[in-house]
């Protein structure tokens, strides 16, 4: 059974250093590294500010658009966060008000 998965982008700040990883629950994910709880460069780095993510009907797609994410130049992944989120805000609020709201398309 399918599932909804996320692919997505970390930031430390605006421009500053970036992850891009999968989650299928995205909001525990992005709250455990926003909790220093993800060993690694994110935690080394502060790298917990939600600035991209891509919604999924399978693990599957999800997996393959993170590689696609991930080959990226570093140019190209700043242009793909700028197009969808000009400000750099963190959208972990965002997609938290949206979880909690009944009967809410999702974005």
């Amino acid at each position: 059974m399918d599932t909804t998965h996320h692919t997505y982008i970390l930031a430390s700040k605006r421009r500053g250093a970036l992850f891009v990883g999968t989650a299928q629950d995205l909001l525990d994910c992005v709250q455990e590294h926003k909790a220093n709880m993800v060993e690694g460069v994110t935690s080394l780095y502060a790298i917990n500010q939600l600035v991209y993510f891509e919604r999924f009907n399978n693990a599957g797609h999800a997996l393959i658009r993170e590689s696609e994410i991930r080959q990226l130049p570093r140019c190209l992944k700043l242009r793909l966060i700028e197009k969808h989120n000009p400000d750099w805000d963190d959208l972990y609020d965002y997609i938290a008000e949206l979880e909690q709201a009944p009967g809410q398309a999702s974005a």
